[in-house]
């Protein structure tokens, strides 16, 4: 399964025992919308929803944190996700949190895991089927494990100042990059890591949604200074629109790194120097 699926694959594979749907919207509290209500309202046919707000470190004060792995397992068991599963996520939301949904899996583990190119708003305007009220899949055993070596810490981002090894990529508006605009958390200090580029997450989608690809993708990562070759970091505001930047770089072919705590971390931190103006 290719890591990018189209709507008309989708529409074919659907029924297949081995293939599990997700809605994985998340509106990161930003906006009065719903997540969990308006995929009860329409999701296509045998999606389960991944709720992104409750599977995080609920304990930790900054935003959609990794959660535990064994949390992450025992919710992935109970969406019906399991060993073996060939796993199709799909989001209707601005923040491209499918996404995140494909980071948290694979680093959990999970290696078959796809987005649907367009979400569901391309499968609805093509008139596709959907369904209503949630979906019941039988358990299935997902085994516990992690591999951090694609999540990056505020240590390791300190150091990364110093050293350079890694480049660093924010997906925020250039107006919250640049610290022209004020950070909307509170306490939160504007501005960017020193040393990091900046390359807006909506740049990486065409007008109707869909994800650029080949040159085009590559592009607009080049366009922001990163050379796709070497180390890379992606950070935003609190993880998640950074997950979109991995997967874009992922598509070309570089295993991108998240600053998981990313600015709503690093920004609040008293002994992090932030930058100001542009990259």
């Amino acid at each position: 399964m290719d890591s990018l699926v189209t709507t008309e694959w989708l529409a074919n594979e659907l029924g297949a025992n081995d293939l599990r749907i997700v809605d994985a919207t998340y509106f990161g509290g930003f906006g009065d919308r719903d997540a969990a209500a308006e995929y009860e309202a329409a999701h296509i046919p045998g999606a389960v929803f991944m709720d992104l707000a409750e599977i995080a470190d609920t304990s930790s004060p900054l935003p959609a944190m990794l959660p535990a792995p064994e949390k992450f397992a025992s919710r992935m068991q109970s969406l019906g996700l399991g060993d073996g599963s060939r796993i199709v996520l799909y989001d209707n939301s601005p923040l491209h949190t499918a996404a995140r949904a494909w980071f948290m899996l694979r680093t959990f583990g999970a290696h078959d895991v796809a987005i649907l190119d367009g979400g569901i708003a391309k499968w609805q305007a093509e008139g596709r089927e959907t369904a209503s009220g949630k979906e019941q899949l039988r358990h299935r055993h997902f085994t516990v494990w992690a591999d951090d070596t694609g999540v990056r810490t505020l240590e390791q981002m300190k150091s990364n100042v110093d050293s350079g090894a890694e480049q660093v990529l924010d997906a925020r508006s250039a107006a919250r990059f640049t610290g022209e605009e004020p950070d909307p958390r509170p306490a939160t200090h504007p501005g960017h890591i020193p040393g990091s580029k900046n390359l807006p997450v909506g740049e990486l989608f065409n007008p109707d949604g869909t994800w650029k690809t080949g040159e085009a993708l590559k592009a607009e990562f080049e366009g922001a200074g990163i050379d796709l070759a070497k180390p890379l970091v992606t950070t935003c505001g609190s993880g998640i629109t950074a997950s979109a930047l991995a997967f874009g770089a992922h598509l070309l072919g570089n295993q991108a790194a998240v600053y998981d705590g990313s600015w709503s971390e690093w920004g609040a931190d008293r002994t992090t120097t932030k930058a100001m103006g542009a990259a």
